[in-house]
């Protein structure tokens, strides 16, 4: 009986707490609008309210890695690199430290990043970091201005565009594509 008492002193207690923080007060119901819009509106402008974003509903525009082109050209045309971070959300492609066989003092280091998921030139940036090693401990590491970086870079975009003809020949109705029965575009 006495554990009855306490929870109803308890329950008593927090109904007259929330009243007392004006949680709960009768309202009219001719005066609050009852389309959810406007009541939001009514309550921002009262500032009783806040709203983040623009208030859509509407989710984002996400693609997933193995539906971006310019993801699976680049993991396709690094496929000889040992990677060190490959981040899909971050859009960022890191490789290890790799050197042929035949030169052992020299490495280099690619990353790939990602500034749009559109296939264009100006969508991604290749880093060619290369690292001379005369003795074993004494390395220096610059940022190479070689062509190597535009030729990686074209490579990847080439196979994009592959990719990218490929995945609309298989789906014509996701970008309004249509192909004719020898596959060659319509429109």
């Amino acid at each position: 009986m006495n554990k009855l008492v306490k929870i109803q002193s308890f329950l008593i207690f927090v109904l007259i707490i929330l009243n007392s923080c004006g949680i709960y007060r009768p309202v009219d119901s001719r005066e609050i609008p009852v389309n959810e819009a406007e009541r939001v509106k009514k309550n921002i402008e009262e500032g009783r309210g806040i709203r983040l974003g623009n208030g859509s509903k509407k989710g984002g525009d996400f693609q997933f890695a193995s539906s971006n082109p310019m993801w699976r050209a680049s993991l396709e045309t690094l496929d000889f690199l040992p990677l060190a971070n490959a981040d899909y959300s971050g859009g960022i492609i890191i490789s290890d430290w790799y050197s042929p066989d035949e030169n052992k003092n020299e490495s280099i280091k690619i990353t790939v990043r990602f500034l749009s998921n559109e296939i264009r030139p100006d969508g991604i940036e290749v880093i060619i970091f290369r690292k001379n090693c005369k003795i074993y401990e004494n390395c220096k590491v610059i940022n190479s201005s070689s062509n190597i970086g535009n030729e990686i870079k074209l490579a990847i975009i080439k196979r994009a565009v592959e990719i990218e003809r490929v995945d609309a020949k298989n789906r014509p109705y996701k970008r309004g594509i249509v192909f004719d029965s020898e596959g060659k575009r319509k429109n």
